[in-house]
């Protein structure tokens, strides 16, 4: 049966692959079924190696790189299939989008199964069952993923380590290591079973060190978890924030009376204590289509039921009366509307929220997902959020899947802020995959995080990424929290123990390699 299958050029090189990435999702939020990579990854691995063997034979009058590029690439369109097909419900709210969802579906795996396709035409050629292989293969897939989430705009969804989302003690590691570096020592672990098939004496020895190495990272990590929460306990600085999720459906405003209706929605769902000094945070979307001028209108019922204790933060579109120019933003005002803060958003979604070579696109009546034919423009380089001992860093949508925001933000960040509206995903694992990122975030910067989704997950996450108080994509109301401002040099900075890795695994691949 095996030898059936090594020989069958179909099932090989297109079935085994393409399933195999529709397995991957499962692995995800919010299945978290983890341990499926530890037979996706081997068996990619061992294709390779078989198809790289086979070359001088069964496949030499076949395009043996061809066959190396079609694996990773069937592989690559059946993952992004199955994690990323939620995208596509976003085209069901505008009828003349519709006619775009079948080709949402099949063009952004198309297109995203590259990149796998390339990181097995660059390894598969060195692939055999020995140590000088796996290296390369790890070293070659890390570095593809690391692509995937920098060039262009990037698109860091769904890398392997976010599988490990829901065990948190194991990703504490990326405080200190970074989310890249994480992410390349999983592709290891995961692939480390292949090792058992080599022929090699000492390959049961060198597979127990990759266990042990996994099981030091859960040693750490319940360590940095216990003496986090001893510190925080008794934490002095700390700041009251509601978290509001008022799970609106999906829709425009298009009148005063509906602005109306709305704010009365919001002021319920976040029953204020007029003497309580609160921070109320609200997700984006809710004034989906409308301009902060159209709502600062109606600033006098904000003041009359929140009180000068109360901050809001929530996100609207706003205008650039001098440039012309709009933008997603998210607003810092007082109870009357007066701006404290504005952020405007620096990571669009292409297609979402602008289109990409748009002169050539507006010829054939493309136009953003969003309402409007306009794209919005992208925010400038700013400061955080400062006001006394508070220092936020602000993150609208899918800005929170990029690891460099964290990076090069200010140091002194003791508190992010994510709003997000979940509702263009309808009751999809989207939301849940979104939500995940989240979570990583809190600890590479070792800070708080309060998040505000419309018909996402809301939730207070703590700086080792443990969920204090969340609401469900279905849930109406609020949760609130004396939030620590915690704020110490222990945030991850930059991608250098990424890139001493990836040496690492080259300079390893060489002295196998001429061992061999």
């Amino acid at each position: 049966m095996l030898n059936q299958i090594l020989n069958n050029r179909i099932i090989l090189v297109f079935i085994i692959p393409f399933f195999l990435g529709l397995l991957s999702v499962f692995s995800f939020q919010p299945f978290n079924i983890t341990l499926v990579n530890f037979l996706i990854i081997p068996i990619i691995f061992l294709i390779l190696g078989n198809i790289n063997k086979r070359s001088k034979n069964k496949y030499r009058k076949k395009p043996h790189l061809k066959n190396l590029f079609l694996v990773g690439y069937l592989f690559g369109i059946g993952f992004f299939l199955s994690g990323t097909y939620w995208i596509s419900y976003s085209l069901t709210f505008d009828e003349n989008l519709k006619i775009l969802i079948p080709f949402s579906i099949i063009l952004i795996p198309l297109f995203l199964g590259l990149f796998f396709g390339l990181a097995s035409l660059l390894s598969g050629t060195f692939m055999k069952k020995n140590y000088s292989s796996f290296f390369l293969f790890c070293l070659i897939f890390s570095f593809i993923d690391y692509l995937r989430g920098n060039v262009l705009s990037g698109f860091p969804w769904n890398l392997w380590s976010y599988s490990w989302s829901w065990l948190v003690e194991i990703i504490q590691v990326l405080n200190p290591i970074g989310f890249y570096a994480f992410n390349s020592i999983s592709i290891a672990f995961f692939c480390s079973p292949a090792i058992l098939f080599f022929n090699n004496k000492y390959k049961y020895f060198i597979f127990s060190i990759f266990l042990l190495v996994f099981f030091s990272f859960y040693i750490y990590g319940s360590y940095k978890i216990n003496n986090d929460e001893e510190i925080t306990r008794n934490f002095e600085k700390t700041v009251n924030i509601k978290v509001i999720s008022p799970n609106f459906n999906m829709r425009y405003i298009h009148s005063d009376k509906e602005i109306k209706d709305t704010i009365k929605k919001i002021v319920r769902y976040s029953d204020p204590d007029p003497n309580k000094e609160t921070i109320f945070i609200l997700p984006e979307g809710i004034f989906a289509g409308i301009y902060f001028e159209d709502l600062k209108k109606f600033s006098n019922i904000f003041n009359k039921r929140f009180s000068k204790k109360h901050l809001l933060i929530f996100g609207i579109n706003t205008q650039d009366n001098t440039s012309n120019e709009f933008y997603n933003s998210l607003i810092v005002s007082s109870n009357d509307l007066d701006v404290l803060y504005r952020y405007d958003k620096e990571k669009l979604v292409p297609f979402g929220e602008f289109i990409p070579f748009n002169n050539f696109f507006e010829q054939f009546g493309l136009k953003k997902i969003t309402q409007g034919y306009g794209s919005f423009s992208k925010g400038s380089k700013q400061k955080n959020f400062i006001l006394n001992d508070l220092n936020i860093l602000p993150l609208i949508c899918y800005e929170i899947i990029f690891p460099n925001l964290i990076q090069v933000a200010d140091k002194k960040t003791n508190m992010i802020i994510n709003i997000s509206e979940d509702a263009w995903f309808g009751d999809s694992i989207g939301p849940h995959q979104h939500f995940t990122k989240a979570i990583f975030r809190s600890i590479e910067n070792n800070t708080y995080l309060a998040r505000s989704a419309n018909k996402g997950i809301s939730a207070f996450i703590s700086n080792n990424g443990k969920i204090i108080k969340r609401l469900e994509p279905s849930e109406t109301g609020n949760i609130e929290l004396d939030v620590p401002l915690i704020n110490n040099n222990l945030k991850n900075k930059n991608d250098l123990i990424f890139f001493v890795l990836l040496f690492t695994y080259l300079f390893i691949f060489l002295i196998f390699k001429n061992k061999n």
